[in-house]
């Protein structure tokens, strides 16, 4: 149970950050005539991430609190995803944000994990998706929201990239790229 509520509360405090620096971002955004939209669907995200919390929560207290045997492996994994993530953040400086905001004319930023890939933040949040309820045996959890999250996903990055080409250089900087798994643009 400690390494649960452990591992949960050290997630839920990172997300709690996350959100303090995406609203920096994004007030710095707005100051420079940054422009959001997909506002409508923004909520669901939340709903996704606080339900996929709940759930896992649920799951894994009513089966007392089990461990993955594969827990070293898990473990890794997720840090390496967690390097991703904050790769991706800080690649993105304060261009970053849970919310779709563009700065008109601005150029692509492919640096980082975006020279191999469209959308590695998005591939973080996959991989934990699952890798988080896989350490604890919430496979319930890992099912539901791994298709919630895939569905929400597709909306979500057809608005993305529509805004990203209408408003930056995106179709032209991003068009050999694959948008999850990372691959050298170079390579045919």
């Amino acid at each position: 149970m400690f390494i649960f509520y452990t591992v949960f509360m050290l997630l839920i405090v990172q997300r709690l950050l996350e959100l303090r620096v995406a609203k920096r971002n994004q007030m710095w955004m707005e100051n420079r005539g940054g422009i959001e939209i997909g506002k409508e669907h923004y909520r669901w995200i939340v709903m996704l991430h606080i339900g996929f919390f709940l759930s896992m929560w649920i799951e894994t207290s009513t089966r007392g609190y089990p461990v993955s045997d594969w827990w070293p492996l898990i473990a890794c994994a997720l840090l390496i995803v967690q390097f991703i993530r904050y790769w991706a953040i800080t690649s993105l400086g304060p261009y970053w944000n849970t919310r779709i905001i563009f700065m008109p004319g601005a150029r692509v930023v492919k640096q980082g994990p975006y020279r191999f890939m469209r959308h590695p933040n998005y591939t973080v949040v996959i991989l934990e998706l699952a890798l988080i309820p896989l350490l604890f045996g919430a496979y319930a959890t890992l099912v539901l929201f791994s298709m919630l999250n895939a569905w929400m996903l597709v909306h979500r990055i057809r608005i993305e990239e529509r805004g990203l080409s209408k408003y930056t250089d995106y179709a032209s900087v991003m068009s050999k790229h694959s948008r999850f798994i990372p691959k050298n643009p170079e390579q045919k």
